[in-house]
C-alpha cells in the first residue's frame, strides 16, 4: 500500500504513555487533551491528521465533518461503536481498533463474573463487611457439568471457552461468521440461537453492538431459556435488553446477571445495579495495566505501519478503503480526479446534475452518482449531465500515467497525458482549421507545404536544387510564399516533371489540411535551412 502522511495526532482520552512515545519516536507530533466536550473536539479536530480515543469519546458525524485533515481514527481497544464508521468511510477516514489488545483481560473478567454468579461471591463479601454471617443465604452451585452458551465466537469468546472448559463446563455457541469446523477445534459446538437458548445454564455475549445484535437477549429470548439461567455481558451495553433483563430477574426466569457494560454509562437508571442478584462493574473489561499498555502500543504501531506503507492492520472499514491505498489504485484515483477536472472545465458554469461511471466493479457511490459495471478492461468512462447536455470522457492508465483516450465523442489518435496544463479546442474539421490557429492565410499554407514537398520529392539537377534551397532559406515568409510557389512550379516544368504530378501535389495539399507541415514562419525557416544543408551535403555540384 502507498504511505499515508500523518503529521499530527490528538489523543482525547487517557491512553498508556507508550502510545505517545511510539508515535513521537516515528516523527509524529502528539497532543493530549483529555475530557474534551463535543464542541471543544469539533473546534480542535481540524488541526490534526489523526485522532486516538478509547470508549468514552463519541466520534460523531458532526466531529468527522469538521475534521478537514483527518485521515485516521484509532480506537485503543476492541469495538468501534463510539465511532460513526459510515460517516468516516464517506470522508475517506480509516477507522482502526486493536482487536487483540484487551482480549485476555476481557475474557478473564467474563470468567470471574461467571464464577462469582455461581457462588454469590460479591454479595457474600458485602454481607461480611456489614457484620453478618449468612452461610445459608449464599448457597451456590458448581460449574462442573453445566452448559455455557457463548454468543459470539471471536477472540474473546474463544478464550472464555478455553478457560471455562477447565472447570468442566460444556461449551456451546453461536457465530454467523466463524465456521463450525473451526469452533469445533476449540471444543465449542455451534448451533442456532433457537437451539442454544433452552440448553444453557449460563449465557455470555461477545458480539459487537449493531442493529442485528441490539436486544439480542429480550423477553422472547428469556422465555425460551431454562428457568434460573444466568447471563453475563462484558461486551457492549444494549446487547442484552435492560428492561427485559430486569423483568426476567424479578420473575425468577433469570437467576442472576453479571454486567460490566450498560446502555448509558454511567447508568442513571439504577434498577439493575441495585438488584440483589446483579453483579455490576464500571466497564472494567480492559482496565488492566497489561491491556492498556498492549492497546496503546498496538494502536501506535498500527498507525506507524500505515504511515510507512507496511500494512493496514485493524482497519474496520478496510473492505471499503484498504484497496485505495495501493499504488495501482492511487493511479486510478489520480485518473478520476483529472477526468473530473476536464469534464468540469468543459461543462463551464453549467451545474452538473448526474454522473455515470462505467468501469470494472460495482461499488455504490453516494448522492446522484451511479456506477455501472461495464465490459471495458482497464478503461474508465465518465459521463456527466450538465445543462441538459451530455458530455463523455474515456481514460486509462498507461505506464503508470493517467491518459485521456476520448473526449466529447472525439477519439485521440495518441492518448493525451493528463498532466500539467492542457488546452482542448472543439472545432469542425476543414481546410480552415490550421490556418486559423496559426494566424496565416490558406494560400500561404498551401504554398509553403507545396514548396517543402517539392524539396523533398522532386528530383532536380543539383544546381537548381541548391538554388531553390537557398531561395527558401532566405525568402521563406508569409509575404513571399505565393511567389516561392510560382517559382518552384516553373522549376518543376523545367526539370521535366509531369503536370499531373504537379496538380496532384497541389490538390492533395489543398484538400487535406492535415498535411500542412508548418504552423509558423519561424518553423518554416528552420526547416528550409535544414534542407539547404542537406542539399549541400548530398549534391555533387557546387556553384
Amino acid at each position: 500500500m502507498a504511505p499515508i502522511v500523518i503529521k499530527s495526532i490528538l489523543i482525547s482520552e487517557s491512553v498508556d504513555p507508550c502510545c505517545k512515545k511510539v508515535l513521537e519516536e516515528n516523527g509524529i507530533q502528539v497532543t493530549e487533551k483529555l475530557n474534551l466536550t463535543k464542541e471543544d473536539l469539533i473546534s480542535e479536530i481540524k488541526n490534526y491528521d489523526g485522532l486516538v480515543v478509547r470508549s468514552s469519546t463519541k466520534v460523531t458525524a458532526d466531529i468527522i465533518n469538521a475534521a478537514s485533515n483527518l485521515k485516521i481514527i484509532g480506537r485503543a481497544g476492541t469495538g468501534v461503536d463510539n465511532v460513526d464508521v459510515d460517516a468516516a468511510t464517506k470522508h475517506g477516514v480509516i477507522v482502526m481498533n486493536t482487536p487483540s489488545g484487551n482480549t485476555i483481560s476481557a475474557a478473564e473478567l467474563t470468567c470471574i463474573l461467571i464464577t462469582s454468579l455461581s457462588r454469590h461471591v460479591p454479595q457474600a463479601a458485602m454481607s461480611m463487611k456489614a457484620g453478618k454471617w449468612d452461610r445459608k443465604k449464599f448457597m451456590g452451585a458448581e460449574l462442573f457439568g453445566k452448559t455455557l452458551g457463548i454468543v459470539g465466537l471471536g477472540r474473546i469468546g474463544k478464550e472464555v471457552a478455553s478457560r471455562m472448559q477447565s472447570f468442566g463446563m460444556k461449551t456451546i455457541g453461536y457465530d454467523p461468521i466463524t465456521p463450525r469446523e473451526v469452533t469445533a477445534g476449540w471444543g465449542v459446538e455451534q448451533m442456532t440461537l433457537e437451539e442454544l437458548w433452552p440448553q444453557c445454564d449460563f449465557i455470555t455475549v461477545h458480539t459487537p453492538l449493531m442493529p442485528s445484535t441490539t436486544g439480542l437477549l429480550n423477553d422472547a429470548s428469556f422465555a425460551k431459556c431454562k428457568k434460573g439461567v444466568r447471563v453475563v455481558n462484558c461486551a457492549r451495553g444494549g446487547i442484552i435488553d435492560e428492561d427485559s433483563l430486569l423483568r426476567a430477574l424479578e420473575s425468577g426466569q433469570c437467576a442472576g446477571a453479571g454486567l460490566d457494560v450498560f446502555v448509558e454509562e454511567p447508568p442513571k437508571n439504577r434498577a439493575l445495579v441495585d438488584h440483589p442478584n446483579v453483579i455490576s462493574c464500571p466497564h472494567l473489561g480492559a482496565s488492566t495495566s497489561e491491556a492498556q499498555a498492549r492497546c496503546g502500543q498496538d494502536i501506535a504501531l498500527q498507525i506507524v505501519d500505515m504511515v510507512k506503507g507496511k500494512g493496514l492492520v485493524g482497519a474496520v472499514n478496510a473492505q471499503v478503503l484498504a484497496s485505495t491505498f495501493c499504488q495501482e489504485s492511487q493511479q486510478w484515483i489520480t485518473l478520476g480526479e483529472a477526468m473530473g477536472a476536464v469534464l468540469q472545465s468543459c461543462a463551464s458554469s453549467k451545474p452538473c446534475s448526474q454522473v455515470h461511471i462505467t468501469t470494472q466493479g460495482q461499488q455504490p457511490l453516494c448522492g446522484k452518482f451511479t456506477v455501472r459495471k461495464g465490459s471495458c478492461h482497464g478503461v474508465c468512462e465518465v459521463e456527466i449531465q450538465a445543462g441538459g447536455a451530455s458530455l463523455k470522457a474515456r481514460g486509462s492508465v498507461l505506464g503508470g500515467v493517467p491518459v485521456l483516450l476520448e473526449l466529447g465523442g472525439s477519439v485521440f489518435r495518441q492518448p493525451v497525458a493528463l498532466a500539467g496544463h492542457l488546452l482542448f479546442l472543439l472545432v469542425s474539421p476543414g481546410p480552415q482549421v490550421l490556418p486559423s490557429l496559426a494566424g496565416r492565410r490558406p494560400s500561404d499554407c498551401v504554398s509553403v507545404s507545396l514548396s517543402v514537398s517539392v524539396c523533398l520529392s522532386v528530383s532536380l539537377p543539383p544546381s537548381i536544387r541548391l538554388s531553390v534551397s537557398i531561395f527558401l532559406s532566405v525568402c521563406l515568409s508569409p509575404s513571399f510564399c505565393r511567389s516561392v510557389s510560382i517559382f518552384l512550379s516553373v522549376l518543376i516544368f523545367l526539370s521535366s516533371l509531369s503536370v499531373c504530378l504537379h496538380l496532384s501535389v497541389c490538390l492533395s495539399l489543398y484538400f487535406f489540411p492535415s498535411l500542412y507541415f508548418f504552423p509558423s514562419p519561424s518553423f518554416c525557416l528552420s526547416v528550409s535551412i535544414f534542407l539547404s544543408v542537406c542539399v549541400c551535403l548530398s549534391s555533387s555540384f557546387y556553384l
